[in-house]
């Protein structure tokens, strides 16, 4: 299932939700740039590469942020991005847009150290904000447990529900973790390219530690939001004038 939006209005306007996808987006132009003019080590180079942490920890602690900034491919800067849009500004809006920056940070270096205690002898470079997003969606797993979530059904789906259904966001995140789970259960060689360590770290620091950065008030504004939201069908309530897949 591939998510498109979530009809839970933000009450303040996601600043550093924008300025982080700006900076995504700028970091790949530029890298595609320098790229183009002959320049192939910047991955190499400001990827965390763990074999480098292990050897060197006070050259290459940098890598950790850095790696959170640049990503593989159009594909996937825009699959991130979209995750950061839909659900980051949700997260700022109950933490805060100074605190937001510090949890997303930390949930950069919980992927960090998940995927570097994966394998510490690792050579192969880790790029991508796919773990700091990991921890917003455990962010918001925890604040808007059952927000609906408007999500695109793959093609076996479409043949008896409608190409677009409003699920919980327990479910969507939920999927999202399993399929992760799957893959760090059965990487080998022919997956490798993908940091299910790092997804699942920055995902458990974010679940656990949002609390920590959220307002007082945090948690009675999302259970109120939501419950206006839910106005909205969602699939286990059908509207008598309207199923949930129309």
């Amino acid at each position: 299932m591939i998510p498109l939006y979530d009809v839970n209005p933000a009450r303040n306007r996601p600043r550093v939700t924008r300025a982080l996808i700006l900076a995504n987006v700028a970091v790949f132009v530029a890298t595609w740039l320098l790229e183009a003019r002959g320049m192939h080590s910047l991955a190499p180079g400001y990827g965390l590469v763990p074999i480098r942490l292990t050897v060197d920890p006070l050259g290459e602690w940098f890598t950790v942020l850095s790696s959170m900034f640049i990503h593989g491919g159009l594909a996937h800067l825009g699959w991130n991005m979209l995750f950061l849009h839909i659900f980051g500004d949700n997260v700022e809006d109950k933490l805060g847009s100074e605190r937001f920056l510090g949890f997303y940070l930390l949930a950069g270096l919980g992927a960090g150290l998940g995927q570097y205690l994966m394998n510490p002898t690792s050579q192969v470079p880790m790029v991508g904000a796919s773990g700091a997003i990991g921890g917003v969606l455990g962010g918001y797993l925890v604040l808007h447990p059952r927000a609906p979530v408007t999500v695109l059904n793959p093609i076996p789906l479409m043949w008896f529900f409608a190409p677009f259904l409003s699920l919980p966001a327990w479910l969507v995140v939920g999927e999202w973790f399993i399929v992760n789970l799957a893959g760090l259960a059965g990487a080998s060689a022919e997956n490798a390219g993908i940091a299910f360590a790092a997804h699942l770290g920055g995902f458990l620091v974010g679940l656990l530690t949002v609390r920590l950065f959220a307002r007082e008030d945090a948690f009675e504004r999302a259970r109120v939001q939501t419950q206006t939201a839910l106005g909205r069908p969602v699939f286990w309530r059908e509207d008598k004038q309207r199923p949930f897949w129309k």
